[in-house]
């Protein structure tokens, strides 16, 4: 039994910076050129981020294949709404 305990402690205790790692993947920044800062990319600015986009009458496309002139254009408009509440 207590081999059992100490593989399981063991096992966590090699798995544990794996789940760090993968938490981080979810949340990133984003450095926004003509403002010089950072923006966290999180559910809020995701949503945020749709609703811009069904502003502009686009389809949805994923932050990471969208060209780096729309971003600067997303990010613009960011500034000028920091603080609207985006949860319709």
């Amino acid at each position: 039994m207590r081999r059992y305990i100490s593989t399981f402690i063991l096992g966590l205790a090699l798995a544990a910076p794996f789940a760090a790692v993968a938490k981080d993947n979810h949340e990133r920044r984003y450095y926004d050129r003509d403002r010089r800062d950072y923006h966290e990319w999180n559910e809020r600015e995701e949503q945020a981020y749709r609703h811009w986009q069904q502003q502009q009458w686009r389809e949805y496309r994923d932050w990471n294949h969208t060209p780096r002139t729309r971003q600067r254009e997303y990010w613009r408009w960011r500034h000028q709404h920091q603080g609207d509440d985006w949860r319709m």
